[in-house]
């Protein structure tokens, strides 16, 4: 059992809001363990359990939030994610009209995957690695409540496949404390999520939590071993591709001594406008810069 501070799953919300009473409060540099229920809220269990059944207002579960000591309006988190815990099984799931494909599906159809030897196998045929990541995290935006499935400037449901174990994950600061929370712990998922569902599974997550006074970054931007990407999150899918890869321009001009035609240039035949998920409210979109590149420039990352 762990030793380091945890916030239960049962200590969870369904919107992102200052207004959200912290149910932890850990200093600058402290690691901290969250333990999450599925999307579904652990609601499915077995291939009888029926999206009739659901509570569809018990979707997307953050657990949170968490209070850190000296974090004020105007600066940033920086949340390394130390370790990925998986549940035993995780929940597929595909549902008529929902989705890119929806349109095709007569039925909904919901598969129980086990998860053994750091695999899956689908349809008793396809065997596949886990690439466990985080669906849903963010901080409290400035004001007003942000429904968990929603992402946006302050992170939430961004459904990135590379916000997994090793990366850090730079958020900003809209309240005292930023108010942390997160879920949605997935044991794979494709880029674009296009069937409304990825390997939906319950887990834990040990983050370190840090501050780093002001903004020097576009936000929100997760740094890997390989890349740095700058996220954007809008209703529209080309206008969170442009704030992604304007994010990453304004990046390589304020951190990388470029102006503004070398920076697109560069991105132009460097970098990489990836797709994250397109089934949520607002759709995502992340922009990748190699390391090799941006370590040639001097960029100093988190």
């Amino acid at each position: 059992m762990s030793t380091l501070p945890t916030i239960p799953a049962s200590q969870t919300v369904f919107a992102i809001s200052p207004d959200n009473a912290p149910v932890l409060r850990a200093a600058s540099g402290s690691r901290v363990r969250f333990e999450t229920c599925d999307c579904f809220t652990d609601q499915i269990q077995t291939p009888d359990d029926t999206f009739d059944n659901l509570d569809w207002n018990r979707i997307n579960p953050a657990t949170g939030p968490l209070f850190v000591e000296g974090a004020e309006p105007g600066d940033t988190l920086r949340v390394h994610i130390r370790r990925i815990e998986l549940g035993k099984q995780a929940v597929l799931a595909t549902l008529p009209g929902a989705g890119v494909a929806g349109k095709r599906l007569e039925h909904g159809r919901i598969d129980i995957v086990p998860v053994e030897d750091n695999h899956v196998v689908l349809f008793g045929k396809v065997r596949l690695p886990l690439n466990p990541m985080i669906g849903v995290i963010g901080t409290a935006p400035a004001e007003g409540a942000i429904s968990c499935g929603t992402p946006d400037a302050h992170g939430g449901n961004m459904d990135t496949k590379i916000i997994a174990e090793g990366t850090t994950l730079l958020l900003p600061v809209n309240v005292p404390g930023a108010l942390l929370a997160m879920g949605d712990l997935h044991a794979g998922m494709g880029d674009g999520e296009v069937g409304i569902s990825g390997l939906e599974i319950k887990g834990a997550v040990e983050v370190d939590v840090s501050v780093i006074k002001g903004r020097p970054y576009p936000l929100p931007l997760a740094v890997t071993a390989d890349c740095c990407y700058t996220i954007a999150s809008s209703p529209d899918l080309d206008q969170a591709a442009e704030t992604a890869t304007l994010m990453a321009t304004d990046l390589l001009t304020a951190h990388g001594g470029l102006d503004a035609n070398q920076a697109i240039a560069l991105q132009s035949i460097a970098g990489d406008l990836q797709v994250c998920q397109v089934v949520d409210p607002n759709k995502t979109c992340r922009f990748a810069l190699p390391r090799r590149v941006t370590e040639q420039l001097g960029i100093e990352l988190p």
